[in-house]
């Protein structure tokens, strides 16, 4: 726990990302693939060429040379050469990856290269990211962030299908620095994301989050939190529901909570090192907040999650030499 200090930092830390690069797509000609739904975010731009983007629910978007994209949660989507290009399933023509790369059409300087990654989340807290994201969020390369996520998708395409030493860990790091700017590009925007990921560029109301991260064993106030805004009470409260989504103490709690859950999933402390180090003077305190939000004690919560993992280990340990489990 000790260390946390920035929101953005202590959500990405808790969600336990997991990366998954490519397949990168070359492609000339008429194409389209039909990629269904999937959970959490994908994130992906434009190398070379164009394409379209066309998202359920959404009028269709040209990605161009440089576009940067990040689909959160989305539900099905096609990405094609031209609006009239049947589409194909993705998983398909995806299959066909050799050293990281799907051809389409025959090889060309000139055809679209379109370098794409998924980030996956540990769901016991996934939705303390992927509430605050749209299904869809594209920055262009003439945008204020797009020049250098643009840089970051030449870095990431360039580590595909390479088998330089540490590659997987360098596509890994990329993908959430990548990640990290889309963030900050969407939550820069004029209309910006409800809850804390917005609340960030708000000067009052992102100095009490701040602080909170820093110190979150500290029996936080109504009125500290006001203080370091340069609010009254009622109007920190007020500001902070209407961009964060609930009020100050209620964020605390569940954020509190959130720490916990990850603590307890990985058996780092024991509950009464974790009330103390989540700001509860007593376990018995912090094991009834923890009843209230999780809807289980604490006890009971770390329990289930060791028997998860060993069952999941079992059920790997099970798995023949040289099988693929799959993404």
């Amino acid at each position: 726990m000790v260390g946390f200090r920035d929101p953005v930092a202590d959500a990405i830390s808790l969600l336990r990302p997991r990366t998954v690069i490519g397949p990168s797509l070359r492609a000339t000609g008429e194409w389209a693939l039909r990629f269904d739904t999937f959970l959490h975010v994908r994130i992906g731009g434009l190398v070379r060429g164009t394409c379209w983007l066309i998202l359920e629910g959404h009028e269709p978007v040209l990605l161009q040379e440089g576009d940067t994209f990040m689909l959160g949660n989305p539900p099905p989507y096609v990405l094609a050469s031209s609006l009239d290009a049947s589409p194909r399933p993705a998983g398909l023509v995806l299959a066909d990856a050799a050293d990281g790369i799907v051809q389409i059409g025959a090889e060309s300087e000139d055809d679209l290269y379109l370098c794409v990654g998924h980030i996956a989340f540990d769901d016991r807290n996934a939705a303390l990211l992927t509430d605050l994201l749209p299904p869809l969020v594209i920055v262009r390369e003439t945008d204020s962030h797009g020049r250098r996520l643009s840089q970051l998708i030449d870095l990431l395409a360039n580590e595909v299908g390479i088998a330089a030493a540490g590659g997987p860990l360098v596509q890994n790091h990329l993908a959430q620095i990548l990640l990290v700017h889309m963030l900050r590009a969407h939550a820069g925007r004029t209309d910006r994301p409800i809850g804390w990921l917005g609340a960030l560029n708000e000067d009052g109301i992102g100095a009490a989050l701040r602080a909170v991260h820093a110190d979150m064993a500290h029996s936080w106030t109504l009125k500290e939190l006001a203080e370091i805004s340069h609010m009254s009470r009622s109007a920190f409260a007020q500001a902070f529901k209407s961009h964060v989504g609930v009020p100050p103490l209620e964020y605390l709690i569940q954020w509190r909570m959130s720490l916990a859950r990850d603590a307890l999933a990985r058996d780092t402390m024991s509950i009464s090192e974790l009330a103390r180090a989540t700001g509860y003077q007593s376990e018995s305190a912090f094991s009834t907040a923890f009843r209230r939000v999780v809807g289980a004690s604490p006890a009971k919560f770390r329990n289930e999650a060791r028997r998860a993992i060993t069952t999941a280990s079992s059920a790997t340990s099970r798995v023949p030499q040289g099988t693929a489990t799959g993404i």
